[in-house]
């Protein structure tokens, strides 16, 4: 019996049809990239039919009548075109998002990453399996989608080794690989100053000097995965794995893959790439802690957007990738010369073209709405109708994350969903007196929560042919079967605890608030 045969069949016929409408709904929007240059030419056209009309709307920040701007006029598209090269190369997101990655793709060529999260998995407890899965899956964050590639298919074969069901393996991984994308164990991982360029662009269409911290939800994503981990444990134990003791495991089984110990060249190699992390760090410290340290803002703060500090995550995201990477790389063998670390580093901006490319229509478009006036003249009249109704914070922010959830059903991307729903929310919440980084951090919420149920994310493809390696039916069913319960408990349970920390005044990160404009 495969997975698809354990639901009723009338449930299954509506899970169906409901994947089927967004599916065909998912397949007629136009990739992100042109969907932007979409949405500027309808700004230029709205810019144009609303420049002659009058609003009883204010501008708080001149206290005068709102007004739109015809971006259609001459001046506006000479303008326009003078700034289009200064426009992209200092979009937010563009700079800090490829320096990190520059880090970050010689600590993957070299092997580093990969030997570290099969060491963390080769040295843990049966018992705590589960949760160990979904740690090392949250940890692979720090590699963007290196999980999806290592970590979930290595998920299906420790748990097939330790004789429990690998389906159940692999929707422990995805869970924490793609259901906890938002979540960081200790280290930040890539997204976070890639979201928070695009917070800080996006508040900066109401008030010019507004600073985002990359590490602004910092305190919610990494006390988030404690609750991920023991949300996924007790599902992926006590529900999931139970409901496929009657689906056979009938792959090929001497062409499945083998989680394989670590060689003792990647043994040494990581050994000492961890003593030049741990060493990277303690020099950090040593040079931080001080009272006169350069990394401390003017007034003496090291957890202030001011301070170098706060002002060098990215570049020491980079660093702190680069040194155990290139060390694990020369111990371990898999560098020879210099060259083979330039290579990494190009190899991972040859994968980021699709991104730039995206980046250079997302930050065009950001220009023209702000040059408008419109994203104003609709974060004032949003918030208006907002007070109107009289909603609580609380019933705010769930509605932000179930936004967001539906949202990301039609659109894979994590940025480019933030750069079309931020431009608007964050603007139009902070009018409510909500900070952009409670905003960020309930999007944040929305997004993870869902991932693991479109059909339309890029990776989900590829885990159906991970399960079709076990069990040979599986399909997108199978899939959505198995990854529907963590996405219900995910949305509910995580978004209550967004609403708690906001209650309880719990700071998110660093340089965070919780209210706008901060006291």
């Amino acid at each position: 019996m495969t997975a698809q045969n354990v639901a009723p069949t009338a449930s299954r016929g509506l899970v169906y049809r409901a994947l089927d409408w967004i599916e065909r709904v998912g397949n007629r929007l136009p990739d992100p990239a042109l969907l932007f240059l979409l949405l500027m030419l309808a700004v230029w056209v709205a810019s144009w039919l609303l420049s002659g009309m009058t609003f009883t709307e204010v501008d708080p920040r001149t206290g005068e009548a709102m007004s739109v701007t015809n971006l259609l006029s001459g001046s506006s598209i000479t303008a326009f075109a003078a700034q289009m090269v200064r426009t992209f190369v200092m979009f937010p997101p563009l700079g800090v998002v490829l320096v990190a990655m520059l880090g970050l793709g010689v600590a993957e060529h070299t092997g580093f990453i990969n030997a570290a999260l099969r060491a963390i998995l080769g040295v843990t407890p049966k018992m705590l399996l589960t949760p160990a899965l979904i740690a090392v899956g949250i940890l692979s964050h720090v590699a963007v989608d290196a999980g999806y590639v290592l970590v979930i298919p290595l998920g299906a074969v420790i748990f097939y080794a330790a004789g429990r069901h690998p389906l159940a393996g692999i929707a422990a991984a995805f869970a924490g690989v793609s259901g906890g994308f938002s979540a960081t164990l200790f280290v930040p991982s890539s997204l976070d100053p890639l979201l928070s360029g695009l917070t800080q662009a996006a508040a900066q269409l109401t008030d010019p000097e507004v600073l985002v911290n990359p590490l602004n939800n910092y305190y919610f994503t990494t006390s988030s995965t404690l609750l991920i981990m023991l949300v996924g444990w007790f599902l992926t134990d006590k529900v999931i794995e139970p409901r496929l003791k009657a689906t056979e495991v009938d792959g090929d089984l001497d062409s499945l893959p083998t989680m394989e110990d670590l060689s003792p060249n990647e043994s040494a190699g990581l050994l000492w790439s961890v003593v030049a992390m741990v060493l990277s760090v303690l020099v950090l410290l040593l040079t931080a802690l001080p009272e006169g340290s350069p990394w401390r803002s003017p007034d003496g703060q090291l957890a202030v957007s001011q301070a170098p500090l706060m002002q060098s995550i990215v570049t020491l995201i980079f660093v702190f990738f680069l040194i155990p990477g290139v060390v694990y790389g020369y111990v371990s063998g898999t560098v020879k010369t210099h060259r083979d670390v330039i290579n990494g580093m190009s190899k991972a901006m040859s994968g980021m073209g699709y991104y730039i490319v995206m980046a250079f229509f997302c930050a065009q478009f950001i220009y023209a709405f702000g040059q408008s006036g419109l994203g104003a003249l609709m974060a004032i009249k949003g918030a208006n109708t907002l007070q109107a109704l009289g909603m609580p914070t609380a019933l705010t922010l769930v509605g932000m994350v179930l936004l967001t959830g539906m949202v990301n059903l039609l659109i894979g991307s994590a940025s480019a969903k933030w750069a079309l729903i931020g431009s608007i929310m964050v603007p139009m919440l902070m009018q409510l007196g909500i900070s952009p980084d409670l905003t960020q951090a309930a999007y944040r919420v929305g997004d993870s929560s869902t991932n693991i149920i479109t059909p339309l994310m890029p990776y989900f493809p590829l885990i159906v042919v991970f399960c079709q390696k076990y069990c040979k039916n599986s399909g997108i069913g199978t899939l959505l079967a198995l990854m529907l319960p963590y996405s219900i408990a995910l949305l509910v349970t995580w978004t209550a605890f967004l609403v708690g920390f906001w209650a309880l005044g719990i700071p998110l990160g660093l340089g965070a608030s919780h209210v706008y404009p901060v006291p």
